[in-house]
């Protein structure tokens, strides 16, 4: 007999559905094709011990099991329960002619119980668009499932209790999910807050323009300045995800399988690697390609503390993502992308001891070294950063103030204002929602300047030899600090502002 049922695959952070042709015959033998890897070919001794242990059998017959595309490439365990349920039905120990209406994965523990799943999210969009009844998966992930409209989605603890259902013997009930009432319900601040920083008013203000135009900004002081504290508070000040951001957020983090009981995220993420992170973990990639942190980061923050200890080649891989948002993963046979619009956020000391070149300090390095520990961080990846700070240390009066700092809350409004702005400008361009992702089209469009502002500009270019990259993002960080203002034009005293925030394109910026 021969019987379909329904999986899927995920490449990228699209689903592609599987169809399982299950076919029992005269004879003797377990014949999977379709290009699964070693897991799914494993598979047979999982599902032989869990009907079992659950009182069916595998049949002792010819059962050829074909993949179906042949020719793509299935990986994982994820497909045991779409196996099974094509086996029962295959061999009568099942009557049921729903289970084509439904899309059927989970793995298989011994005792027929199930293990969660990667990539619910987009199979359930999947299953969706394509027209399945319903879906059935992991309890663990039914919460990530469960958002997606108009599709019944069933989180099951075991396999009888699916065998149960298209039998008509079952008691469970969809999972009911309003995706806009619970993301609404958890909208809140994350617990770092501003008004736990003292002092460093300056780097508040670079942090608040960074925000609102969604500008990259590279931190450069001594240890204990406040450089990590301050990256740290950075999400508490961006706008709200929208719901559109935080599904395609979730997206990427279930492709990961990150999500699990969480549910819709509703919180930018946040994400700090560690300097020894190679270029694979970073960007994404692996024999099956699977996101990397810069794509964790997506719609959030990717802080790099301690940037020159990155190796070299982990850098410079980022900084075609940087530029496009986005990054493609090239095999052989397949090409997946990763969407990756981040904020970067940097830290560094400014030389090899720690501290700022100055002859009167006990503790310096030498210019030499100094340059030789810069250097290790590429010109071209750091004029894909539109703000370069210097954090000094906080004096003493100013770390025993009583006076509590301005609020996360109290930036975060002015910080949305800013961002409403930039909506309302960008309304009819596809992909761009903030400053940081004007093209240069868009620059010569939005960022006009009167003469004295392009004077004062072109004098700056010329005295710091500034590269053309370095003049588009003087010009956005302008624009990102106008509509701070309100202002509809680029007046010279936002242009000086901008120009302030480029010191690693100064010379002797050390002092």
């Amino acid at each position: 007999m021969l019987v379909k049922v329904y999986g899927s695959a995920v490449f990228g952070v699209e689903a592609t559905t599987i169809t399982i042709e299950v076919n029992i015959d005269k004879g003797i033998g377990y014949h999977l094709v379709g290009l699964p890897d070693n897991a799914i070919k494993e598979s047979s001794y999982r599902i032989a011990a869990a009907l079992k242990n659950n009182g069916y059998q595998l049949p002792g017959k010819k059962i050829t099991i074909n993949m179906a595309p042949a020719d793509l490439r299935k990986e994982g365990s994820a497909y045991d329960l779409t196996l099974a349920i094509g086996i029962l039905v295959a061999s009568g120990q099942l009557q049921s002619d729903e289970v084509d209406r439904y899309i059927i994965m989970g793995e298989l523990s011994l005792d027929g119980s199930l293990q969660p799943i990667r990539g619910a999210l987009p199979i359930a969009i999947k299953a969706k668009e394509e027209g399945f009844k319903g879906f059935f998966l992991p309890k663990q992930n039914l919460k990530e499932a469960a958002i997606v409209s108009d599709l019944e989605v069933y989180g099951v603890d075991n396999v009888q209790e699916v065998i149960d259902f298209f039998e008509g013997k079952g008691t469970i009930q969809p999972a009911v999910f309003d995706t806009r009432e619970e993301f609404y319900k958890t909208l809140d601040f994350p617990e770092s807050d501003f008004s736990d920083v003292k002092g460093q008013e300056s780097i508040k203000r670079c942090m608040e323009i960074a925000a609102a135009g969604g500008h990259n900004i590279i931190l450069i002081g001594p240890p204990g300045a406040g450089k990590t504290m301050l990256a740290k508070r950075l999400p508490s000040i961006l706008p709200p995800m929208t719901l559109r951001e935080a599904l395609e957020t979730t997206k990427i983090h279930s492709v990961a399988g990150k999500v699990k009981e969480a549910g819709l995220m509703n919180q930018r993420p946040f994400r700090s690697p560690h300097h020894t992170i190679s270029n694979v973990a970073l960007v994404g990639g692996g024999s099956y390609p699977q996101p990397g942190e810069i794509s964790m980061a997506h719609n959030g923050v990717l802080f790099l503390d301690e940037l020159p200890e990155f190796k070299r080649e982990v850098l410079e891989v980022m900084r075609q993502p940087l530029e496009d948002r986005e990054v493609t993963i090239s095999r052989a046979k397949f090409t997946v992308t990763y969407p990756s619009s981040f904020m970067l956020v940097a830290s560094m000391n400014p030389s090899p001891s720690g501290f700022f070149n100055n002859s009167e300090s006990s503790i310096s390095s030498s210019p030499h070294e100094t340059s030789r520990y810069l250097n290790k961080i590429s010109g071209p990846l750091l004029d894909r950063i539109d703000i370069h700070i210097e954090v000094t240390p906080v004096p003493f009066d100013k770390l025993s103030e009583e006076r509590k700092a301005e609020s996360s809350a109290s930036i975060r409004e002015r910080v949305i204002k800013a961002r409403e702005i930039q909506v309302l400008r960008f309304t009819d361009y596809e992909k761009v929602n903030y400053n940081a992702q004007m093209s240069t089209r868009l620059i010569r469009e939005f960022c006009t300047l009167d003469e004295n502002s392009k004077q004062l500009l072109k004098s700056a270019m010329e005295r710091l030899n500034l590269s053309a990259r370095a003049y588009d993002r003087i010009l956005k960080v302008a624009r990102t600090i106008a509509d701070l203002e309100n202002a509809t034009e680029i007046g010279s005293h936002h242009i000086a502002e901008a120009i302030q925030y480029r010191s690693l394109d100064r010379e002797g910026w050390l002092g």
